[in-house]
Protein backbone atom coordinates (compact mmCIF):
# COMPACT_ATOMS: atom_id res chain seq x y z
CA UNK A 1 0.00 0.00 0.00
CA UNK A 2 1.32 3.48 -0.97
CA UNK A 3 1.72 6.03 1.68
CA UNK A 4 -0.96 8.28 -0.34
CA UNK A 5 -3.30 5.18 -0.12
CA UNK A 6 -2.36 4.40 3.52
CA UNK A 7 -3.59 8.51 4.33
CA UNK A 8 -6.52 8.04 2.49
CA UNK A 9 -7.72 5.06 5.01
CA UNK A 10 -6.28 7.27 7.77
CA UNK A 11 -8.43 10.21 7.16
CA UNK A 12 -12.03 8.28 6.29
CA UNK A 13 -11.07 6.96 9.85
CA UNK A 14 -10.50 10.26 11.06
CA UNK A 15 -13.86 11.80 9.50
CA UNK A 16 -15.77 8.30 10.17
CA UNK A 17 -19.09 9.00 12.16
CA UNK A 18 -17.76 5.95 14.13
CA UNK A 19 -14.80 8.95 15.33
CA UNK A 20 -16.12 9.30 18.74
CA UNK A 21 -16.40 12.88 18.74
CA UNK A 22 -20.17 12.92 19.18
CA UNK A 23 -21.18 14.25 15.98
CA UNK A 24 -24.33 12.76 16.59
CA UNK A 25 -25.57 15.12 19.40
CA UNK A 26 -24.84 18.60 17.45
CA UNK A 27 -27.19 20.03 14.82
CA UNK A 28 -25.93 23.46 14.19
CA UNK A 29 -29.35 25.43 14.49
CA UNK A 30 -31.14 22.39 12.42
CA UNK A 31 -33.19 21.32 15.23
CA UNK A 32 -34.62 24.27 15.61
CA UNK A 33 -35.25 25.51 12.08
CA UNK A 34 -37.21 21.97 12.05
CA UNK A 35 -38.98 22.74 15.18
CA UNK A 36 -40.08 25.75 13.55
CA UNK A 37 -40.53 23.99 10.19
CA UNK A 38 -38.27 25.54 8.01
CA UNK A 39 -36.65 22.64 7.35
CA UNK A 40 -39.60 19.87 6.55
CA UNK A 41 -38.61 17.42 4.08
CA UNK A 42 -35.60 16.41 1.75
CA UNK A 43 -36.05 19.61 -0.71
CA UNK A 44 -35.94 22.20 2.48
CA UNK A 45 -33.23 20.00 3.69
CA UNK A 46 -30.96 19.95 0.71
CA UNK A 47 -31.42 24.12 0.75
CA UNK A 48 -30.35 24.63 4.43
CA UNK A 49 -27.61 22.21 4.24
CA UNK A 50 -26.21 23.53 0.81
CA UNK A 51 -26.75 27.19 2.61
CA UNK A 52 -24.51 26.42 5.24
CA UNK A 53 -22.00 24.64 3.41
CA UNK A 54 -21.63 27.71 0.71
CA UNK A 55 -22.32 30.50 3.13
CA UNK A 56 -21.84 29.75 6.44
CA UNK A 57 -20.00 27.03 9.23
CA UNK A 58 -19.00 24.57 6.20
CA UNK A 59 -16.63 27.54 4.54
CA UNK A 60 -15.86 28.70 7.47
CA UNK A 61 -14.36 25.34 8.72
CA UNK A 62 -13.47 24.51 5.50
CA UNK A 63 -11.02 27.68 5.17
CA UNK A 64 -10.13 27.36 8.63
CA UNK A 65 -8.57 23.63 8.46
CA UNK A 66 -7.00 24.28 5.26
CA UNK A 67 -4.59 26.96 7.04
CA UNK A 68 -4.28 24.64 9.99
CA UNK A 69 -2.39 22.51 7.76
CA UNK A 70 0.38 25.03 8.08
CA UNK A 71 -0.50 27.81 9.80
CA UNK A 72 0.08 29.14 13.36
CA UNK A 73 -2.37 27.13 15.33
CA UNK A 74 -2.47 29.52 18.62
CA UNK A 75 -3.87 32.24 16.39
CA UNK A 76 -6.21 30.38 14.18
CA UNK A 77 -7.65 29.34 17.14
CA UNK A 78 -8.80 32.40 18.53
CA UNK A 79 -9.66 33.87 14.63
CA UNK A 80 -12.31 30.86 14.99
CA UNK A 81 -13.82 31.27 18.36
CA UNK A 82 -13.83 34.72 17.77
CA UNK A 83 -16.10 34.06 14.34
CA UNK A 84 -18.55 31.84 16.59
CA UNK A 85 -21.81 33.07 16.21
CA UNK A 86 -22.98 31.78 19.16
CA UNK A 87 -22.25 30.36 22.57
CA UNK A 88 -23.28 26.62 21.33
CA UNK A 89 -21.31 26.31 18.32
CA UNK A 90 -18.37 27.79 20.35
CA UNK A 91 -18.59 25.11 22.61
CA UNK A 92 -19.69 22.52 19.72
CA UNK A 93 -16.28 23.76 18.13
CA UNK A 94 -14.48 23.31 21.44
CA UNK A 95 -16.08 20.06 22.67
CA UNK A 96 -15.73 18.02 19.42
CA UNK A 97 -12.27 19.43 19.10
CA UNK A 98 -11.54 18.32 22.70
CA UNK A 99 -12.92 14.49 22.02
CA UNK A 100 -11.10 14.34 18.48
CA UNK A 101 -7.85 15.19 20.27
CA UNK A 102 -8.17 12.81 23.49
CA UNK A 103 -8.54 10.00 20.60
CA UNK A 104 -5.71 10.94 18.37
CA UNK A 105 -3.89 10.66 21.29
CA UNK A 106 -4.71 7.41 22.01
CA UNK A 107 -4.03 5.95 18.40
CA UNK A 108 -0.87 8.07 18.27
CA UNK A 109 0.51 8.00 21.54
CA UNK A 110 1.20 12.31 21.23
CA UNK A 111 -1.18 14.74 22.50
CA UNK A 112 -2.02 17.21 19.99
CA UNK A 113 -2.57 20.79 20.68
CA UNK A 114 -6.09 21.41 22.27
CA UNK A 115 -7.87 23.11 19.26
CA UNK A 116 -11.43 23.75 18.11
CA UNK A 117 -12.37 20.70 15.55
CA UNK A 118 -11.78 22.14 12.59
CA UNK A 119 -8.50 23.26 13.23
CA UNK A 120 -7.73 19.87 15.05
CA UNK A 121 -8.54 17.79 12.14
CA UNK A 122 -6.25 20.35 10.00
CA UNK A 123 -4.09 19.72 12.49
CA UNK A 124 -3.83 16.03 12.61
CA UNK A 125 -3.89 15.83 8.50
CA UNK A 126 -0.03 17.69 8.67
CA UNK A 127 1.95 14.92 7.52
CA UNK A 128 -0.70 13.28 5.53
CA UNK A 129 0.57 12.67 1.79
CA UNK A 130 -3.04 13.91 0.23
CA UNK A 131 -3.67 17.35 -1.50
CA UNK A 132 -5.81 19.73 0.48
CA UNK A 133 -8.88 20.05 -1.83
CA UNK A 134 -9.41 16.63 -1.18
CA UNK A 135 -8.99 16.56 2.75
CA UNK A 136 -11.51 19.62 2.29
CA UNK A 137 -14.11 17.67 0.02
CA UNK A 138 -14.29 14.81 2.77
CA UNK A 139 -14.34 17.16 5.37
CA UNK A 140 -17.44 18.86 4.10
CA UNK A 141 -18.97 15.45 2.57
CA UNK A 142 -18.82 14.51 6.67
CA UNK A 143 -19.89 17.74 8.07
CA UNK A 144 -23.28 17.70 5.50
CA UNK A 145 -23.29 14.24 6.25
CA UNK A 146 -24.06 14.97 10.44
CA UNK A 147 -26.79 17.40 9.82
CA UNK A 148 -28.99 15.18 7.04
CA UNK A 149 -28.40 12.45 10.09
CA UNK A 150 -29.87 14.86 12.71
CA UNK A 151 -33.04 15.35 10.29
CA UNK A 152 -33.24 11.73 9.44
CA UNK A 153 -34.01 11.35 13.35
CA UNK A 154 -36.08 13.95 13.79
CA UNK A 155 -38.14 14.40 10.74
CA UNK A 156 -40.56 12.09 8.74
CA UNK A 157 -37.65 11.51 6.18
CA UNK A 158 -36.62 8.20 5.28
CA UNK A 159 -33.04 7.07 5.37
CA UNK A 160 -32.79 6.72 1.38
CA UNK A 161 -33.89 9.76 1.05
CA UNK A 162 -31.00 11.04 3.37
CA UNK A 163 -28.89 9.44 1.17
CA UNK A 164 -30.06 11.11 -1.98
CA UNK A 165 -30.28 14.70 -0.44
CA UNK A 166 -26.03 13.41 0.47
CA UNK A 167 -25.21 12.81 -3.12
CA UNK A 168 -27.21 16.17 -4.56
CA UNK A 169 -24.87 18.20 -3.09
CA UNK A 170 -21.47 15.97 -4.26
CA UNK A 171 -21.15 18.85 -6.69
CA UNK A 172 -21.08 21.64 -4.73
CA UNK A 173 -18.96 19.72 -1.84
CA UNK A 174 -16.19 19.29 -4.82
CA UNK A 175 -16.73 23.16 -6.05
CA UNK A 176 -16.43 24.63 -2.57
CA UNK A 177 -13.56 22.22 -1.46
CA UNK A 178 -10.96 23.28 -4.83
CA UNK A 179 -12.11 27.41 -3.54
CA UNK A 180 -11.88 27.04 -0.46
CA UNK A 181 -8.05 25.15 -0.37
CA UNK A 182 -7.18 28.22 -2.55
CA UNK A 183 -8.67 31.07 0.30
CA UNK A 184 -6.91 33.05 2.65
CA UNK A 185 -8.05 34.36 6.09
CA UNK A 186 -8.81 37.67 4.21
CA UNK A 187 -11.67 35.25 2.68
CA UNK A 188 -13.59 34.47 5.92
CA UNK A 189 -17.00 35.70 5.78
CA UNK A 190 -20.17 34.18 6.87
CA UNK A 191 -23.39 34.71 5.33
CA UNK A 192 -25.25 32.21 6.84
CA UNK A 193 -27.85 34.05 8.43
CA UNK A 194 -30.71 31.71 8.98
CA UNK A 195 -28.42 29.47 10.05
CA UNK A 196 -26.56 31.30 12.48
CA UNK A 197 -29.97 33.08 13.92
CA UNK A 198 -31.60 29.18 14.69
CA UNK A 199 -28.64 28.36 16.39
CA UNK A 200 -28.99 31.64 18.75
CA UNK A 201 -32.54 30.69 19.26
CA UNK A 202 -31.87 27.09 20.02
CA UNK A 203 -29.82 28.10 23.40
CA UNK A 204 -33.22 28.79 24.80
CA UNK A 205 -35.25 25.86 23.20
CA UNK A 206 -37.06 23.83 26.26
CA UNK A 207 -37.52 20.78 24.63
CA UNK A 208 -34.47 19.62 22.64
CA UNK A 209 -33.14 16.40 21.51
CA UNK A 210 -29.24 18.17 19.77
CA UNK A 211 -27.13 20.13 21.78
CA UNK A 212 -26.78 22.57 19.29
Amino acid sequence: MTTEAADRLALAQLLSPGFPVGGYAYSQGLEQAMVDGSVRNAASLAAWVAAVLRSGTGRMDAIFLAHARTGDLDALADLAFAYAPCAERAAEMRDQGAAFGQVVARLTGVAPPPLPYALAVGHATRGMALQTPEILALWLHAQAAQLISAAVRFLPLGGADGQAVLASLSPLILQLAASCAQASLDDLASAGFAADLAAMRHETLEVRIFRS
